[in-house]
C-alpha cells in the first residue's frame, strides 16, 4: 500500500468537524473492512494468531447520584474480526457516555461490548479500570535488545522486504527479543504521520539486526492503518526469514486519548509488555 487510499472512511467522521452531543450514541460508530487494506499481506497472516488492542484513557460517565466517573477502557479486537473500528469514530462513540447515567461500571462494560460486537462482527472484549485503582506493573524481558543505536546507513523510506536478511553465520537463536522506537507510518485516509514501538520476539535462523533496523526505517513514508502495518511486517518476516515462530507488536502512540497496539503471532504466546514512555 504505498499509494495514498481515500476512499476508506467515506460517509465516516474522520476529517470533518466534531460536535460532542449530550446522548449515548452507538451511530457514531464507523467500521473498516479489513479485506479492504489486506490485499498485500501474504497467507501467514492467515494462520497466525493475534489481536487489536485498543487502550482508551477518555472514558466518562455519570453514577446513579449524578457524579462523574473516569476510567481507562481496554479494548481487545480479535483479529479475525471481519472489520475494524475506525479510530475517531470510537473517540466520539466512548465520548458520548460522558452524560449518561449507569448503575455500575460492569454496565458500561456491557454496553461498550454489546456495540462493538455488533459493529465488527466478532466477540470484542472489554475491560474498565477505574482511575482511582493504581497501575500494575507488568514484568517484561530483561534481554530486550534495542536495535537503534545501531551503525546503519538508510537510504530506503518506501516499504521494502528484500531489506530482510539473515546473519551470514546461520545461527539458531530462541526467543530473542528485538525493540525499535523508530516504526513510523502514514494514515491512509489523512495522511497524517503514525508513530510506533515495535517489538518482535522470533526463534530460528538469527536476523541481521541492521537489515532489520533499516527494514523498519523503510515504513516512513508507507500508508496503512496501524492494523495493516503489523501484519504487513509479520508477513514480511515469515517470508524473507522463515522463523521457527513469530511475534510482531506495535504499540503506537495516543491520538485523542486512544492507543492501538496490534499483536500478531504465530505460536499464540504472550506477549508481556508495559506502556512504553510515549505512551
Amino acid at each position: 500500500m504505498s499509494e495514498r487510499i481515500d476512499n476508506y472512511a467515506t460517509g465516516s467522521s474522520l476529517g470533518e468537524g466534531s460536535q460532542y452531543d449530550q446522548a449515548y450514541d452507538p451511530a457514531l460508530l464507523y467500521s473498516i473492512l479489513r479485506s479492504d487494506y489486506r490485499g498485500t499481506v501474504t497467507s501467514f497472516v492467515e494462520s497466525a494468531y493475534g489481536h487489536d488492542l485498543w487502550q482508551c484513557y477518555e472514558l466518562s460517565w455519570l453514577n446513579d447520584l449524578g457524579v462523574p466517573q473516569v476510567a481507562c477502557a481496554d479494548i481487545t479486537i480479535p483479529m479475525a474480526s471481519p472489520a475494524i473500528v475506525e479510530s475517531k469514530s470510537l473517540k466520539l462513540y466512548l465520548n458520548s457516555f460522558h452524560h449518561r447515567k449507569f448503575t455500575h461500571q460492569d454496565d458500561v462494560q456491557r454496553v461498550i461490548e454489546a456495540d462493538l460486537t455488533a459493529l465488527l462482527g466478532a466477540s470484542v472484549d472489554v475491560v474498565i479500570c477505574s482511575a482511582s485503582i493504581a497501575d500494575k506493573p507488568n514484568s517484561e524481558p530483561s534481554d530486550i535488545i534495542l536495535l537503534d543505536g545501531l551503525a546503519v546507513e538508510c537510504h530506503q523510506y518506501q516499504r521494502d522486504p528484500k531489506l530482510l536478511l539473515l546473519d551470514a553465520d546461520t545461527q539458531q537463536v530462541s526467543d530473542e527479543y528485538l525493540c525499535s522506537h523508530l516504526l513510523r507510518s502514514h494514515c491512509p485516509v489523512t495522511n497524517q504521520p503514525d508513530w510506533g514501538t515495535l517489538t518482535i520476539r522470533y526463534s530460528g535462523a538469527a536476523i541481521n539486526r541492521e537489515s532489520l533496523l533499516r527494514y523498519i526505517v523503510s515504513f516512513r513514508q508507507h500508508n496503512g492503518f496501524h492494523e495493516q502495518c503489523v501484519e504487513q511486517i509479520y508477513s514480511d518476516i515469515m517470508t524473507q526469514c522463515e522463523p521457527d515462530s513469530l511475534t510482531v507488536c506495535a504499540q503506537y502512540t495516543r491520538r485523542g486519548g486512544i492507543d492501538i497496539n496490534p499483536l500478531r503471532s504465530s505460536d499464540n504466546r504472550p506477549l508481556v509488555l508495559n506502556r512504553v514512555w510515549r505512551q
